[in-house]
């Protein structure tokens, strides 16, 4: 007789080391429709380990479709956040390509919030950009434009972690569509991904921020500055 299934093995481990009664705050905190179990990160982490470390796969198709089954069948966040963790596993690295791409963009889609999204933009998305960069660089152009925000938030963020390899050109260029919006979690993250930048190349944030002062909000400038990024001298 087969074993339980993997969104099953994940949901029974998460079960057997949440705290339920801290479920709700977290709910709350993250204003979550989707409940909690109440397993915060180190706990979760920890118990997972022992599942995803003996997991293997054949090829992408069969990591992915894996990946996807514990993200939809997920009722609770934690398992979703499971989902994200099985995506980044050791094993999984020599399938972060762009043919990966579509299942990131589900993820993005039908999770909707900051949490999930930033993780996949500042780690997966970034390692599909080094992986293949022509590709990539095209598809973050066109999600700079698309009606989706959080694509967008993507597009922007995917190279948080480049430091001297940032992309001006694509950075700037996926800014440029959402530069004047309203949206908080925009003008967050432009602010975001400029101060990140700024650890590299202070006076050319300061310089890009100086030239677009009177189309970047406020939030934007005051987070593009925060780590040191006003003009030196």
């Amino acid at each position: 007789m087969a074993g339980p299934s993997l969104p099953d093995r994940i949901r029974l481990t998460l079960e057997s080391v949440a705290d339920p009664a801290r479920a709700p705050a977290m709910q709350a905190y993250m204003k979550s429709s989707m409940p909690y179990l109440g397993v915060s990160t180190a706990p979760r982490r920890a118990a997972l380990e022992p599942i995803f470390t003996g997991l293997d796969w054949p090829d992408s198709a069969t990591w992915q479709h894996d990946a996807l089954s514990v993200w939809r069948g997920a009722e609770f966040r934690e398992e979703r956040y499971a989902a994200l963790e099985l995506t980044g596993v050791k094993a999984a690295r020599c399938f972060q390509h762009i043919d990966a791409l579509p299942m990131y963009e589900e993820m993005i889609v039908t999770g909707a919030w900051w949490d999930y999204i930033d993780e996949i933009a500042g780690h997966r998305l970034w390692t599909i950009l080094q992986n293949d960069r022509a590709a990539m660089t095209r598809t973050m152009r066109a999600w700079s434009t698309d009606d989706d925000m959080w694509k967008r938030r993507c597009a922007i963020i995917c190279q948080l972690r480049a430091k001297s390899a940032t992309d001006l050109d694509l950075l700037y260029a996926c800014i440029e569509p959402s530069i004047g919006s309203s949206e908080f979690f925009l003008r967050k993250a432009i602010g975001w991904a400029l101060r990140q930048y700024a650890w590299t190349d202070p006076d050319e944030v300061a310089r890009y921020v100086a030239a677009n002062a009177d189309r970047l909000s406020g939030l934007s400038q005051r987070e593009a500055l925060k780590n040191g990024g006003k003009r030196r001298g």
